[in-house]
């Protein structure tokens, strides 16, 4: 088994989708992720933590691209900063990404543990994007406001990019949503 191999995260993240998506997340174990994926446990523990792990592999790059947005963006109104931040983050949901992120997320959504995870990590990403707005001299009141409805927003977006037969790119539904989120705040 080649241990060393270029490609061994990205291996072992689509033979898990894969044996999560014919088997179940609790009916799979490491090792036979890394078996399907040709490569050793080690090399699995190297590259996630846990199986659970695997599908929520890019959290840190999706925040990276939130907090640089906000420290980047000459705006200074909160919404102004969560809108510069959601559109940064339009990069990372490519469509080569998209049929991935449907199996994905019909994986996560047949196991309340993973939807748990789900949760607990949209909580951080918001909470990581409050304290990159509240860095920019935004009250801490106003600053997690913005980023609490940011990313209900994000999520929003992201579930109608999923859905079967979309054919939008993310960067226009999360515009789409942001519009709309203006207009129930009575700002649109």
């Amino acid at each position: 088994m080649g241990r060393w191999e270029t490609g061994a995260g990205e291996r072992l993240r689509v033979a898990a989708l894969d044996l999560f998506s014919k088997n179940g997340f609790e009916g799979v174990t490491v090792a036979e992720i890394a078996a399907a994926a040709g490569l050793t446990e080690r090399t699995f523990f190297r590259h996630y933590s846990d199986k659970r792990e695997v599908l929520f592999d890019g959290q840190d790059r999706l925040e990276g691209l939130f907090l640089q947005a906000v420290a980047e963006s000459r705006a200074v109104r909160p919404m102004e900063l969560v809108t510069e931040a959601l559109s940064r983050s339009a990069e990372f949901f490519g469509e080569d990404r998209r049929p991935w992120s449907r199996s994905r997320q019909t994986v996560i959504d047949a196991n309340p543990a993973l939807l748990e995870r789900e949760s607990l990590k949209m909580n951080s990403l918001a909470a990581a994007l409050a304290s990159g707005i509240e860095a920019r001299g935004v009250l801490a009141v106003a600053a997690t406001l913005a980023a609490d409805s940011g990313i209900s927003a994000f999520r929003m977006a992201f579930s109608q990019w999923i859905v079967e037969g979309e054919e939008r790119s993310f960067e226009q539904i999360q515009a789409a949503v942001l519009d709309e989120l203006r207009t129930v705040v009575g700002l649109g």
